[in-house]
């Protein structure tokens, strides 16, 4: 900060004015003439105190301090004009600061002291979302007036297709994003098997045909790559969000707006109350997805991430690139892509978690802690859908 104050009055600085004998140049239009010099002299030195000032308010997260540095800060596709211009040459972070949307507060939506009896917050302060600590009403209003448009994502192979897949987009179509737009993106290895169902206002569906793969475990691991192609070759010129989920589950209730952010993670329903040395994360030291038993943060469950398209695209190529990097040394996590995106959320710690109660398991019971359930497991049937998947 101090050598920006240096710079700055080294550009701005005011020349002495030498006081001289009287001449006979001393006429009444040299006076004036002075006293412009000063005038001009003492603006540019009000310039500077006030670029001064400015430049004191601007902290490290490329924003003003007098902007809560938890904004929503999310470059839409449908948003393109800057809303501050600052001259490549003054400050290195001109790049970011200039694509900074009025967005609104966290402090304007969410309320961690909203719930007392669980962690509303974590240690690199992202919210974890629960019932009562968010307002969705302000967040509606806020990506209704951007028109934003939200993606979900959902894989249906073999006999996961015909068991799962009407129930959850039926419920997606009742619950996801109530007045937004969304557009469902249904990954099938069979596109004769797709259900028909009448969809909603502002929804659309787009089906893709995917190889089938010889093993379950290689179904869920491909899924990371499938994933990031559609990404890059339709999603991300067609979405703001996008959500990525297992298919054998149905929602519940409204899963809106508040789930919105770069990049989202979804804390495991039967960990809720586990102690970190209880996570069953991929111990061996060999595979890309390795966690040692002294370090992470939570567990993450692999049937519910998101994020914008450019954050989750990250996600799924990391993911993807650790897999392969397994198969090279012929090994394979204990979780699949679920134990190498906990790596990925422990290196890059998402921006927004969310509760148990985004994707619950009942077998589990009804905790206090689960108020509000949006989304839920359906049976898990392993028996029956993975034999020949």
């Amino acid at each position: 900060m101090e050598a920006k104050a240096l710079l700055l009055l080294s550009v701005f600085e005011v020349p002495e004015y030498k006081e001289q004998t009287p001449t006979l140049k001393d006429t009444p239009q040299m006076t004036m003439l002075v006293s412009r010099e000063k005038s001009v002299l003492s603006a540019i030195f009000f310039l500077a105190i006030v670029s001064l000032a400015v430049f004191t308010y601007l902290d490290g997260n490329r924003t003003f301090m007098w902007m809560y540095n938890r904004s929503i800060k999310v470059d839409l596709k449908n948003q393109t004009e800057p809303w501050f211009a600052m001259p490549q040459w003054l400050d290195s972070r001109f790049e970011y600061a200039n694509k900074e949307p009025r967005g609104v507060l966290l402090t304007d939506w969410f309320d961690p002291r909203g719930r007392t009896d669980v962690p509303t917050l974590t240690s690199w302060s992202a919210p974890i979302i629960w019932d009562g600590t968010f307002q969705v009403a302000i967040l509606d209003r806020y990506y209704q007036e951007r028109k934003v448009t939200v993606g979900l994502t959902v894989f249906a192979v073999g006999r996961y297709l015909d068991k799962y897949l009407k129930n959850f987009l039926i419920s997606a179509n009742d619950f996801f994003m109530p007045g937004h737009d969304v557009i469902f993106y249904i990954l099938v290895d069979d596109l004769s098997r797709v259900p028909l169902i009448e969809l909603g206002p502002r929804r659309t569906l787009k089906v893709f045909q995917v190889s089938k793969e010889r093993r379950w475990q290689d179904v869920s691991m491909m899924r990371m790559k499938k994933i990031g192609d559609l990404i890059e070759s339709h999603i991300c010129h067609e979405v703001d969000f996008v959500f990525c989920m297992d298919v054998d589950q149905v929602f519940q209730g409204t899963y809106g707006v508040e789930v919105l952010d770069e990049s989202v993670a979804q804390l495991q329903a039967w960990f809720l109350k586990a102690d970190r040395s209880a996570f069953t994360y991929e111990r061996n030291p060999e595979s890309a997805a390795y966690i040692p038993y002294d370090q992470g943060d939570y567990y993450y469950h692999g049937a519910v991430f998101g994020g914008t398209p450019q954050h989750v695209l990250n996600l799924t190529r990391q993911c993807y690139e650790g897999i392969r990097l397994d198969k090279r040394r012929n090994l394979e996590a204990v979780w699949h892509d679920e134990s190498h995106l906990n790596k990925y959320f422990l290196l890059h710690k998402p921006t927004k978690v969310l509760s148990p109660e985004y994707c619950w398991d009942y077998k589990i019971g009804f905790p206090p802690e689960i108020r509000s359930i949006r989304l839920s497991w359906m049976p898990k049937e392993y028996e029956e859908v993975r034999s020949g998947s």
